[in-house]
């Protein structure tokens, strides 16, 4: 009796909770290029928030729709070669460090909650490292992987992009 009157509480308890909500997990993307230039020519080449357009491949167009270039807050849009686009805001630049990190605002990514940092390291013999990672969700409906695949071909083509115009030079 004892023990059917536990399970009646038990399960009445637990039909009053509110039922838990599945929350999707970080994801992480990491990728590095080696480069031969140093990290002020690195930097120079990549370091202002807009030059993306000038370095990466998918991306047509750069235009600063809001703020300050460089500074936080501002805002950039990336007008894809597809012609899709992507707002992005700067959330911290910092020159003298060769470094600064942005969120996407809106995009056709199937990413959420997106936040990356592209840095420039010192590499051996005098040349650079070019550093860029991110933290984000799956976009609503789509699968980790997905999000983490597209994420990583975006890094891919645009490190690759710098190994290609360095050689180039």
């Amino acid at each position: 009796m004892k023990r059917r009157i536990l399970c009646l509480f038990v399960g009445t308890i637990s039909l009053s909770l509110p039922p838990v909500v599945a929350v999707a997990a970080d994801l992480n993307v990491k990728k590095t290029v080696n480069l031969k230039g140093s990290p002020e020519v690195t930097w120079s080449l990549i370091g202002d928030y807009c030059a993306i357009q000038r370095w990466h491949p998918a991306v047509a167009k750069c235009e600063l729709v809001s703020g300050t270039n460089n500074r936080a807050g501002a805002v950039r849009l990336l007008t894809l070669g597809t012609g899709a686009t992507l707002r992005e805001e700067l959330v911290k630049h910092d020159a003298k460090a060769r470094t600064y990190s942005y969120t996407i605002l809106e995009s056709p990514l199937s990413v959420a909650s997106y936040t990356a940092t592209i840095t420039i390291l010192p590499g051996s013999s005098g040349g650079s490292v070019v550093e860029w990672k991110s933290t984000f969700k799956a976009a609503t409906g789509t699968d980790a992987a997905t999000a983490r695949t597209t994420i990583e071909g975006i890094y891919d083509a645009g490190l690759t992009s710098l190994q290609t115009k360095e050689a180039t030079k």
